[in-house]
């Protein structure tokens, strides 16, 4: 059954956990108030979302079994690093499996649409007659700039209606002549754009990062440091920390630092405040210097 809502948020905890299709944690990297907005649409077999986030951050995400997933920027705006590639506003990223990162600057308007992978490749089949052979690794395609227009502006105009007139989407022709033409132009954009992916020093890059950030998923309730973290991925600081400031836009040691307090906020945020002190949740993961950590934890 098709619907619609469009959702606000002022923390960052219930944004991710609201994300369809992907497992994902954000961290926002300035100072500010955190605002998005998320507008998600189910129509028959074609999920679409929304996204507009005013700070700038950091994400790793993992897409879930069983659906291809695409994204792109919905404006004008400057490019965002997806997995140390710039994505600009005439790209589109193909989703894989893996742990991927991307980071924005701040005002981000994003989209995202997703099939089952049955159902995308019955669609590739139906209009390209064969499955898609793209690069099994995380790559960028950019369409025919005609196409990618007409494929943003019907994003958009069914963005619109969610919010303007919702009821309108549960009217199955409507439904169903937005459906098959989205999904049309979605995998014309894909068949027919010209794909670009990793170098080699990209995909090594990549590979480096997403073992840290698995070792950092497998301890998440124990602080951790970095001569440690090197020796259990089997990578050299230096290297990790080239890897890092092109996938996340800092050094390990300032990402280990903002994931650790993040994870300090949602622990204050869940604990019983009878029994748990700020100074044992503080000292739990990590922060030994209290002053500082506060100082740090109010920025």
């Amino acid at each position: 059954m098709p619907w619609s809502k469009v959702l606000s948020f002022t923390d960052p905890f219930p944004y991710q956990a609201a994300i369809r299709a992907a497992d994902v944690e954000l961290f926002p990297t300035s100072r500010g108030k955190f605002r998005a907005e998320l507008t998600q649409i189910n129509l028959n077999q074609l999920w679409m979302q929304r996204f507009h986030e005013k700070l700038p951050q950091v994400y790793a995400s993992k897409i879930k079994p069983g659906r291809r997933v695409i994204g792109f920027l919905t404006g004008e705006q400057p490019a965002i690093q997806h997995c140390g590639m710039d994505l600009s506003p005439r790209d589109i990223v193909i989703s894989n499996y893996d742990v991927m990162h991307h980071r924005t600057g701040g005002d981000c308007r994003f989209g995202a649409m997703s099939l089952t992978t049955d159902d995308f490749d019955a669609a590739c089949k139906a209009v390209a007659g064969h499955e898609f052979s793209g690069s099994p690794l995380k790559h960028l395609v950019r369409p025919d700039p005609a196409l990618m227009s007409r494929l943003l502006k019907l994003h958009e105009m069914v963005g619109q209606i969610a919010k303007a007139t919702p009821h309108i989407l549960t009217l199955p022709e409507v439904v169903r002549a937005l459906e098959q033409e989205l999904i049309h132009l979605m995998i014309r954009c894909l068949i027919e754009g010209e794909s670009s992916g990793m170098t080699t020093g990209g995909r090594r890059h990549n590979a480096i990062v997403a073992r840290f950030e698995e070792f950092l998923e497998a301890n998440p309730d124990q602080p951790l440091y970095l001569t440690e973290i090197c020796a259990a991925i089997s990578v050299a600081e230096r290297t990790l920390r080239i890897a890092c400031e092109e996938h996340l836009g800092m050094g390990p040691i300032r990402y280990l630092s903002l994931r650790r307090m993040h994870l300090v906020r949602r622990a204050l945020l869940r604990a019983d405040p009878s029994t748990a002190t700020v100074t044992r949740l503080a000292t739990d993961h990590g922060f030994w210097e209290l002053g500082r950590f506060s100082v740090a934890y109010r920025a």
